[in-house]
Formats: C-alpha cells, sequence, structure tokens
C-alpha cells in the first residue's frame, strides 16, 4: 500500500513545468498582497493554493473523472464562474470598480449616463467590512431584492497604504454618510431616512410601510454610494459667501464646469431647440419653463427687467461657458441667478447642521466664523451649539452611542460630562458641481474617512437619456475622457 510520503512525491512529480511556474507567479501576488494586507496570518491560506495547483488532495476537480458528459459540462462552466467571481471580487475590492452617475449633481464636469472607472488604490483600498458579499452587486440583488451580503463576520475599519491622501478638487467617490438608516421603497431616492424623520416621525414612518417600506440599518461599506467633488479639507475651515467658498478666510477658485440655475429671459422657445440643447449638454428634464401671473410678471419685471419683453422666462442650469455660447446666438435676452430672484426657497430647515443653519442658504453658508472640519487628532469644545454641528461624528461615525445633549446644557460622552472631544478620524466636506441642485455636506454634514472609495480617473462610456441609441444615445467624446480634468 502506498504510504503518504510516496503518494505526495508521486503528486508533485506528475505536474508540469509549466504548472510549477504558473504556481510560482500566483505565489508571488499572493504574498506581495499579504504583504500589502499587513496580517501574515492570511498566509496559511497559501497551504490551500498549494493543494490546489499542486498536489489536489481536495477533490475541487472531482468532474473532470465523471463518465457523465452533461455533469462534465455543467461544472466546467460553475468552475468558470466561480473562479472569475473570486477575480472580480478582489479587484473590485482591492483595485477598482466601475460607477454609474444616476443625477447631475457633478454636472457638467460629470453627466448623467456616464460609467467611471474608480480607482481604489490612490487613497488605498478600504479592507471590506462586509467580506461576506456577492461581488457583482452593491446591497441588494436583483430581481429578489434581498441584501447582497452578510452582516456577519464584520470587520473593523482598514485601509491599505495608497498613494496620497484625499486631496482639495479631488472628485471623490463615498458612502452616502446619512444613509446608515434607510427606508428600503426610498434607499436610491433623495428622500433619506433622517430627512424624512424631520419631514414625518419615526413612528409614522413605521406605520406607513406601504409607502416608505421597512427601516434597516446599512454598514458603512454597504451604504449608496455617492460622487462629489472635496472643497473642505480636515482641520480646515470652510464658509461659502454668495457662492464663494472661503477656506481658512481665503476664497477658492470655481471649478471649470461649476453650473448655477438661472431665471432666463430668453428670445426664442427653447423648447422646439433639440439640437441646441444637446449641444449645450442641457437635459430636456432641467428646461422648466415658468408661467406667471400679470401680477408676477410685474414684479419680477423689477428684479428681470428683460422679462417684460420676453414671453419666454425659463429656470435652467448653466455654466460661464453656456451662458456665453447662448448670449453670442442671441437667445438671451437677461437672466438672473436663481437665489437673487428667490432668496428664501425653505431649504435652510434642512441644511446642517439643524438648528444652527436656520439662517443659512446655499449660496451663503457657515455662518459668520465657518465651520472646523474635524481632523484625527483635533480637539473641539462642547457646549449647545458646537454639539449640533459634531453630533453625527461622535455618535454615528466614531462609535459613541451613549453620547447626548441634556436639558441643563452638558453634552454628555459614555455616560460621563465632556467639555470636549478629540477625534479619531478624518472629514471631509463634499460638494456638487452643480451647486443649486445638489444634496451634499450642506445638507447631510462631513464625510468621516472611513466612508471614502475612492476617485474616478475616466469615463468608460456615457449615454445620453435624451437620445436614442442610433442618435447620440452614446456620447462617443466622453468615451476615456478624463473624469476630472480640474485636477
Amino acid at each position: 500500500m502506498e504510504n503518504f510520503t510516496d503518494n505526495f512525491k508521486k503528486r508533485l512529480a506528475d505536474n508540469k513545468k509549466t504548472r510549477w511556474i504558473r504556481f510560482g507567479l500566483v505565489s508571488l501576488i499572493f504574498f506581495a498582497w499579504v504583504a500589502w494586507m499587513g496580517n501574515w496570518w492570511l498566509a496559511l491560506l497559501w497551504f490551500l493554493l498549494f493543494d490546489i495547483y499542486i498536489t489536489g488532495y481536495i477533490p475541487f476537480t472531482w468532474w473532470k473523472k465523471s463518465n457523465n458528459k452533461a455533469v462534465r459540462s455543467v461544472m466546467s462552466w460553475v468552475d468558470a464562474i466561480v473562479y472569475a467571481l473570486i477575480l472580480v471580487y478582489f479587484i473590485f475590492a482591492f483595485v477598482g470598480q466601475n460607477y454609474q452617475i444616476p443625477s447631475s449633481s457633478l454636472e457638467k464636469t460629470l453627466l448623467t449616463g456616464d460609467y467611471l472607472w474608480v480607482n481604489k488604490m490612490v487613497y488605498g483600498p478600504r479592507v471590506p467590512m462586509t467580506p461576506v458579499h456577492f461581488p457583482l452587486v452593491h446591497n441588494k440583488m436583483p430581481i429578489l431584492g434581498c441584501d447582497s451580503y452578510l452582516d456577519s463576520p464584520s470587520l473593523s475599519y482598514r485601509r491599505l497604504k495608497g498613494l496620497r491622501d484625499v486631496e482639495s478638487g479631488d472628485i471623490v467617490v463615498f458612502n452616502f454618510p446619512a444613509g446608515d438608516t434607510i427606508v428600503t421603497r426610498l434607499e436610491e431616492s433623495p428622500e433619506y431616512y433622517y430627512l424624512l424623520r424631520q419631514r414625518f416621525s419615526r413612528e409614522h414612518i413605521e406605520a406607513h410601510p406601504e409607502i416608505f417600506g421597512e427601516i434597516k440599518f446599512r454598514p458603512v461599506d454597504r451604504r449608496q454610494n455617492f460622487v462629489k467633488r472635496a472643497v473642505g479639507m480636515p482641520g480646515e475651515t470652510l464658509k461659502i459667501v454668495d457662492d464663494t467658498i472661503y477656506i481658512n478666510g481665503k476664497p477658492q477658485a470655481m471649478p471649470q464646469n461649476v453650473q448655477f440655475s438661472y431665471i432666463v429671459a430668453t428670445s426664442a422657445m427653447l423648447d422646439n431647440e433639440p439640437e441646441l440643447l444637446h449641444e449645450l449638454g442641457i437635459a430636456e428634464s432641467d428646461v422648466n419653463r415658468l408661467n406667471f401671473s400679470q401680477e408676477e410678471r410685474e414684479i419680477l419685471a423689477t428684479i428681470l427687467p428683460e422679462s417684460s419683453t420676453s414671453p419666454y422666462i425659463y429656470m435652467l442650469p448653466l455654466t460661464s461657458e453656456m451662458i456665453s455660447t447662448l448670449t453670442e446666438r442671441g437667445y438671451i435676452k437677461g437672466l438672473r441667478k436663481t437665489n437673487r430672484i428667490f432668496p428664501t426657497t425653505g431649504e435652510q430647515a434642512f441644511l446642517f447642521p439643524s438648528p444652527i443653519a436656520n439662517e443659512w442658504t446655499l449660496s451663503n453658508y457657515g455662518g459668520k466664523n465657518g465651520l472646523l472640519i474635524p481632523a484625527r487628532g483635533t480637539t473641539v469644545k462642547l457646549n449647545a451649539t458646537t454639539w449640533h454641528i459634531y453630533e453625527r461624528c461622535i455618535r454615528n461615525y466614531e462609535g459613541h452611542d451613549d453620547a447626548y445633549l441634556a436639558d441643563d446644557g452638558r453634552v454628555y460622552i459614555d455616560g460621563k460630562p465632556a467639555d470636549t472631544y478629540t477625534f479619531g478620524m478624518n472629514y471631509y466636506f463634499m460638494m456638487g458641481d452643480n451647486r443649486d441642485l445638489s444634496q451634499d455636506s450642506r445638507f447631510w454634514g462631513f464625510v468621516p474617512e472611513d466612508h471614502v472609495v475612492g476617485t474616478p480617473m475616466f469615463v468608460l462610456i456615457s449615454f445620453d437619456k435624451d437620445r436614442s441609441m442610433f442618435n447620440g444615445g452614446i456620447r462617443w467624446n466622453r468615451i476615456f475622457r478624463d473624469a476630472n480634468p480640474d485636477k
């Protein structure tokens, strides 16, 4: 009877030289990955690789010896799919991933319908916090609608070494910070849970599952993916005055493709100019023609005199370049920023941090002194005012569930009174380039470093929802275009 040693030697000898070379290359990649991960216990998995490639004690390929042709055919496909899924899992987790732009918050830098390649190695890939998940979907299985991940086991936040940190002006993909609690029917809509809580009560939401669905918690890396521009770095003080961002008291240059909303008096009906709209990159859904009563028109004429001689009044999101083009071609008779005509829109009720921001607007934000963006190791004084600014950071992001503002105006953390707090993470202030139509940090606050996913490198492909596939539906001029031309 053949003993183990002889059997082991025979299995080694049966492998061709090419298989040893493949195993050697895989081993080099594997140990480089282990070193990058910084956890040498993972090196024990090498013995599994050794068996898969060389010794074959575990019968992973039992089906190859089956006499049933159908079994061999089906299992060959299963084998290929499993290997592909494992490869995709590691690429998506540690290298990069494709993401779709679903909204207009970064227009005209990134367009609705853009598919981006997001590089996770620039800032260092985040080790998956929910490691057991289906690699091709984010948090819900298509058709089935169930979660695509298991809550357990879960890992603490850890980021591998990257090429650099997030820099001012970077476009960043991150998990939605306010997406820790969701209502299942509205998870992918702008109506996120905490906004709904401001409008209704938790009891009202729970009592109407047919409208809101189930209330659920999402772990950090399973929250919805957002993409915005990093405009405020850890430790900086930010405020906005007349649409200009000030960092530590210094005005910042506008991104090249930043756009604002305008009330525009035109010489022609833009609804009938689809080719012009397509050329400028204005979505048909963004062309809002306004109808005013005679009394309202008289009031509007005092603010926008050109409107008195134009039958066409629109609300449009425009960049400075688009304004120049429309003006040169004689379409614009006059225009004013929307917030100059309608200075109060009720947005103050939902700006961060409530209730401090009740006098702020999207264009004038942060008050007299601005907002200090938390940085790792920074200590802030805690009082009734600063608590509203940093409450979510302390409670939701840094894990101090038992932290609250008492009736006496004192802050308690972990059951003890606290006059100061030292942050354990870096935070960022994110904004969209479509400044008046972007749900961003002005509404839901700071983005913690553990929510950062990566940065878009280029556009893979782009689809225009307003055009048919064979009539400009594919934006060929955007394929492989730099995703952030301002950097």
